[in-house]
């Protein structure tokens, strides 16, 4: 299932969870409903905000528990011509306020050799903030403080149970999909000290989406091409092969520190060809258009605006 949070274009309300299916965009809730009725379950079709929230953190939060439901809600919908088209809605961060994003630097080798940096030899983490997360159709706001705001196109994993100590054979049982994030960096900010969060959570920086694909579709998340593009050139290209430390061992790295909760978002690194490491370094700009991609997953294009 490709899950998304959206918002029809000529109506006012909040972000829902949604299905893209074939260039529509499916109500998760009003199709677990429908199910439900058809089923002859009343009583919990008439509950269904209990059972099954719309709001996309509310609904990741439920992790596996709200995904069975949408899986049920995905199987009713299969073959009917339900929906409403993707150019009528807005296409939100797919999980707006995650309780933990994650974020782990210098994860691939040629990435850490462009910005003169060794192989670290443990996973280099930081975290990030709901403050700084854009939707996949937002703006991406370059702040008057920064001029070096810098790209980086990375997996993002959605985790689908609490987890605690996780063993690394045992990872994937606690993902609940994959997305894309753009780790937007301001890295004048970032290396002023030795502590990189003033560098990676400007307000509205880091665009996430464009939806999450879950663990049923995706189903080799080690073995994917990723990409960027500025102004529609190219700018990283690499797999996910090539991460140091893999999707099972970031898992058990770091649940071993802290408890992960359902709808936190790891951000698994960035390749190499990052604007830090041109020469001469190239950031972006107002009017600049960043798109990312990873394969099997999709692709975000955002505009960057002065803040």
């Amino acid at each position: 299932m490709k899950l998304a949070s959206y918002k029809l274009k000529k109506a006012s309300g909040s972000f829902r969870v949604g299905f893209i299916e074939n260039e529509k965009v499916i109500d998760v809730q009003q199709a677990y409903q429908d199910a439900l009725i058809s089923k002859g379950e009343h009583d919990t079709a008439y509950q269904i905000e209990q059972n099954l929230p719309a709001d996309p953190t509310a609904f990741f939060s439920l992790g596996f528990h709200a995904l069975d439901k949408a899986n049920e809600a995905y199987k009713y919908i299969a073959g009917k011509n339900l929906g409403v088209e993707r150019d009528e809605v807005l296409l939100g961060t797919p999980i707006p306020n995650p309780s933990k994003i994650i974020c782990v630097g210098k994860n691939y080798a040629d990435h850490a050799a462009e910005m003169n940096s060794d192989i670290p030899e443990f996973p280099v983490l930081f975290a990030k903030f709901s403050n700084a997360i854009v939707g996949p159709e937002d703006a991406l706001e370059k702040p008057r403080l920064t001029n070096q705001l810098d790209y980086e196109v990375e997996l993002g994993i959605v985790i689908g149970r609490e987890a605690s100590k996780v063993k690394r054979e045992n990872a994937y049982d606690y993902i609940a999909g994959y997305t894309i994030g753009n780790d937007g960096s301001a890295r004048d900010l970032q290396f002023r000290t030795q502590q990189w969060l003033q560098g990676k959570n400007a307000d509205r920086t880091t665009p996430i989406g464009p939806w999450i694909v879950t663990k049923d579709e995706l189903t080799d998340a080690a073995n994917l091409g990723i990409r960027s593009f500025v102004n529609g050139e190219k700018r990283q290209s690499s797999n996910t092969s090539k991460l140091i430390f893999d999707v099972p061992f970031l898992l058990e790295y770091i649940t071993e520190i802290m408890t992960l909760k359902p709808g936190d978002i790891i951000l698994t690194g960035t390749p190499d060809g990052v604007g830090a490491g041109m020469n001469p370094p190239q950031f972006l700009q107002a009017g600049d258009v960043v798109t990312v991609e990873i394969d099997q997953i999709g692709r975000m294009e955002n505009k960057v605006v002065e803040k």
